[in-house]
């Protein structure tokens, strides 16, 4: 069954609503495993990032449970009636939004950035790489980023990247993922803010704009590891497929 695409609710949303409405039919009873993301992505004729998306989703209502290296099993067979419409938006969603505008971002900051800004980056790597594991950590690789937006001296521009960065502390689906990610082990990455800042420091464009774009690809690739609850094998497969599916939307 696909889902047809519209405004609202969104995709993810609508995903996990049809699987409930499958479990509350009986087809998923409590304590079954449901299918690997490969088949509910053939299913619904989506990605697999956005059944990841669903499955988060349905664990924050307590409807499902991940048990890494085994799958997401049904944990409640008559889950309520709700679409918990204010977990907006999901977490590769908005790191997707962010590599298209931060990295042109960048390119653009590169050509006109100061020295006084180049020193304010510096800083800011510098409690980065000092506090990598901890709140300071994520707060100063927030202000790197928005930072960078600022030497565009575009409002516009600046605006917009601070809000896809508000958007990951304000929905509880992109807060489940990056604890997810957090618990995991994944932290801030000081060897890709260095690069980023030495095509800055360099007045490189495009090398500015490599360097982010492949910075947050690697958030992506991080945020689907750290997710991961298939069994090891065959998530390699899946892993695969899904980052060739991936590089296909950056190559954009």
């Amino acid at each position: 069954m696909e889902i047809e695409v519209g405004t609202s609710p969104k995709l993810y949303q609508r995903v996990a609503n049809s699987i409930v409405a499958e479990i509350r039919s009986g087809k998923y009873p409590r304590g079954e495993r449901l299918p690997p993301e490969r088949e509910l992505a053939e299913e619904f004729g989506v990605s697999r990032p956005t059944v990841r998306e669903a499955m988060i989703a349905l664990e924050i209502r307590g409807i499902v449970e991940a048990r890494r290296g085994s799958g997401i099993y049904v944990v409640e067979a008559a889950p309520p009636e709700t679409n918990a419409t204010e977990q907006d938006i999901g977490p590769f969603e908005v790191t997707e939004a962010r590599r298209l505008f931060e990295g042109e971002s960048a390119a653009l900051a590169a050509a006109i950035i100061t020295d006084e800004e180049i020193a304010k980056l510096e800083e800011l790597l510098a409690i980065l790489e000092a506090n990598a594991t901890s709140e300071v950590g994520e707060r100063a690789d927030r202000d790197f980023h928005i930072a960078i937006a600022e030497a565009t001296r575009n409002s516009a521009i600046a605006s917009v990247i601070e809000t896809l960065w508000d958007m990951r502390y304000k929905s509880p689906m992109c807060m489940k993922m990056f604890d997810r990610a957090r618990d995991a082990g994944v932290q801030p990455r000081f060897d890709d803010h260095s690069r980023i800042l030495q095509a800055l420091k360099a007045r490189d464009p495009q090398a500015a704009r490599a360097a982010m774009r492949s910075h947050l690809d690697r958030v992506i690739n991080s945020m689907l590891s750290a997710t991961e609850t298939d069994a090891l094998e065959r998530a390699r497969s899946e892993f695969a497929a899904k980052r060739e599916e991936l590089a296909k939307r950056r190559s954009i």
